[in-house]
Order: C-alpha cells, then structure tokens, then sequence
C-alpha cells in the first residue's frame, strides 16, 4: 500500500506567515514566541563527546551501540522511576518527530484501525494515522475508545504539547488497562518530563508510562518515546529514542534496519554523554524556570489567563473570560512585535487560546515581558 497523502491538513506555520510580518513590522523588531526551538549552547560535554566520536567512517546500527542503550536504561532508572528497562528494548530514533510521525506505519497500521490521540495535541499525531491510511480519533475519556477492537495505538503526551498538562499516575494506568483488555499498543510521549514547574510534578517528578505503578511488572503494549531536543538543546543533532516493550521495539527495530532509519554513530556518543550528565540538565530547566516566570507575570498583566501549564515548555493562553478566537489574540500580540502560536493548529478544541514558548533568550523574553506589561 502507497503512502497515503489524501486528506492530509495544510502545512500549519504556513499560515503563520503575515503574522510573522505584522511583528516584524514593530520599531523594535520581533520576538518569535510561536516554535520551541532551543536558543541557548549545547552543553560542552556534548560537544566533546561529539567531537571525539567524529572519525565514524563505518556505517552505525539501527539498534544503537550497547553504551547508548545501557545509558538510556540508567537514565531511566535514574531521573524516570523505571527500575528494570531492558536495555535490548531500546531503540535510538532520528529525533522524535519521525517517530511519531511512522510509527502507525511501522507497526502495520492501514484503512479500518483507529489511532486514539489527546484532543489539543501535537498535530503530528493526526498525521502519522493519516499516513498509515488510518483513522485518527481525538478523545481525552477513555470510555470514547474503551472496549473498541478496531483502536489499534494509543498516543498519550504527558506533560502535553500545547498544554503543559501532566496525567498522573491513575491516569496513566486507566489508559494502560483499557488499552491492554482490547490489545491496542500505548505510546507516550514524554519528552518534556523533565521540565516540571508545579507541584506535585516540580518535586516528585513526572511518571512515565513505564513506571512500574502505572503498568505493573511488564511493559507489554507500551513504548514510551523520548527527545534530548529540549532538556539538552541537542534539536539539531536529532536525538531521541523508543523503549518498552521488548517484543515492539524488536519489530520496530526489524523495519526500520530494511529502511536504513540510524542514528549517525557520532550522535549516539554524544546521547551517552548527555544521559549520564544531570547537571546540564539541571542548569538549562533553570534557566527555563526564570523564563517562565518573567513571561507568566507579563502575559497576566497584559489581561491573558492561562490555563494549564504546569510543565513543559509553553504557556496556554487566552483573552480573559470566555476568550476570544484565537487567530485575533494572534494578530494583537503581533502589533506588539510578539509572534506566537494560534490553538487552532492543535485541534478545534484550542481555538480561543494561543500556545507562548519559553525557548526565547533571557533578552527576547525580557523584550516580549516588557511590551506585554505595558499593553
């Protein structure tokens, strides 16, 4: 079956373009609030590593040298609260994003299976369904998927994008058993788990769909998929993994050696050495904090609420009260030379809020803090 491209949406930040204009247009030039691409350096020890790996002219395994795998299972253990991943059933990807975007595909989906994802979301999850020829179902209750045998994947996104929401242990484990009893896969997508900002998640850490409380002894039907992007500015080495279930990452691991899917050798070394230093880490969800604090008291000054946002890496926003819809709180923001994300690429229910990413420097963020006090 070819891919399927039919019934595909428009590309989103096209539409973004004049507003990126309009701010442009300020007399004190625009601060891009709208995409969460890191801005500050990538961690020396990563460079060092990377830079030490460089001779690579042999090609790297799909599967990931033994280091990298034994570094993501420690992680795990770690910062994760993931005591017994199998190092085997971990699988480096090129970045998150093709992941999701193929996972449907690589898992054997097509026309009559449906793909459950949260329904403010990512839209990349839509458009993995689309491309395997599924249907994707937006639904945040369970029982609107509960008991249905043509639910074959399940995508959760905890601390979610747009949102910042966390789902909690009981919510992980309601997905995971209703999930389990009709033999569709989980698939989390936690890639932000370190960047908690709310109690009880800031303190006692955000679970994972592996946490033994939340799935028992045994991983059977879950992947949990995770970026180094945002807690270690490495979105342009592409560095990301899959672990779980060792039977699904196996599979995964089969298809993606015949369509030659690895992560270059040097990029795994320089993976190692960012799983197994905590302090960079540490420093840059600081650095995020102070941020986030700055854009949080300016953006309620200037008469937004925001709703959610307990973790990650965006402020929810909207107009006070009921809101308004969001493509005009996109163009006001705009006069002020602010550029930010409308809800409405994330599904019809983000239509009246706006996503605000904290990835700005120290200096754009006072810019934007400043400009929204004032309005």
């Amino acid at each position: 079956m070819g891919l399927q491209l039919q019934g595909l949406p428009d590309f989103p930040w096209d539409a973004l373009t004049p507003f990126a204009e309009r701010a442009r247009a300020h007399p004190d030039g625009i601060v891009d609030l709208s995409v969460g691409t890191p801005v500050d350096p990538t961690p020396q020890v990563v460079r060092a590593a990377l830079a030490a790996a460089a001779d690579a002219p042999g090609y790297p395994t799909t599967h990931g040298t033994a280091a990298l795998r034994e570094a993501v299972a420690a992680w795990f253990a770690r910062r994760r609260g993931v005591p017994s991943l199998d190092p085997g059933a971990v699988l480096p990807t090129v970045g998150s994003k093709e992941l999701v975007a193929w996972l449907p595909s690589l898992l054997g989906l097509g026309p009559g299976d449906v793909v459950v994802h949260p329904e403010v979301a990512y839209p990349t999850y839509d458009v993995g369904a689309r491309f395997a020829g599924a249907s994707p179902l937006p639904a945040d209750d369970v029982t609107a998927w509960a008991g249905r045998d043509d639910v074959r994947l399940v995508w959760l996104n905890s601390p979610g994008n747009p949102t910042g929401q966390v789902l909690g242990v009981d919510e992980l484990r309601e997905v995971v058993d209703a999930a389990r009893r009709i033999g569709a896969v989980v698939a989390s997508d936690e890639c932000y788990a370190l960047l908690a900002w709310d109690e009880p998640w800031a303190s006692g850490g955000v679970p994972s769909i592996l946490d033994p409380r939340v799935c028992g002894p045994s991983h059977e039907g879950l992947l949990a998929v995770h970026s180094l992007s945002k807690q270690s500015n490495l979105a342009g080495y592409r560095a990301a993994f899959v672990a779980g279930d060792p039977q699904l990452v196996g599979r995964l691991l089969e298809v993606r050696k015949h369509a030659g899917m690895m992560v270059p050798g040097p990029v795994q070394a320089a993976m190692v050495a960012a799983l197994d230093d905590d302090a960079h880490v540490d420093e840059q969800r600081a650095r995020y904090r102070r941020r986030r604090t700055a854009l949080l008291a300016a953006v309620e000054q200037a008469g937004l609420e925001v709703d959610a946002s307990p973790a990650g890496l965006y402020l929810w926003a909207r107009a006070a009260g009921p809101g308004q819809d969001c493509w005009q709180t996109v163009a006001d923001l705009a006069d002020l030379g602010v550029l930010v994300a409308p809800g409405a690429f994330y599904g019809p229910s983000g239509a009246r809020h706006v996503r605000m990413a904290l990835t700005a420097s120290d200096d754009d963020v006072a810019r934007a803090a400043a400009r929204l006090s004032g309005a």
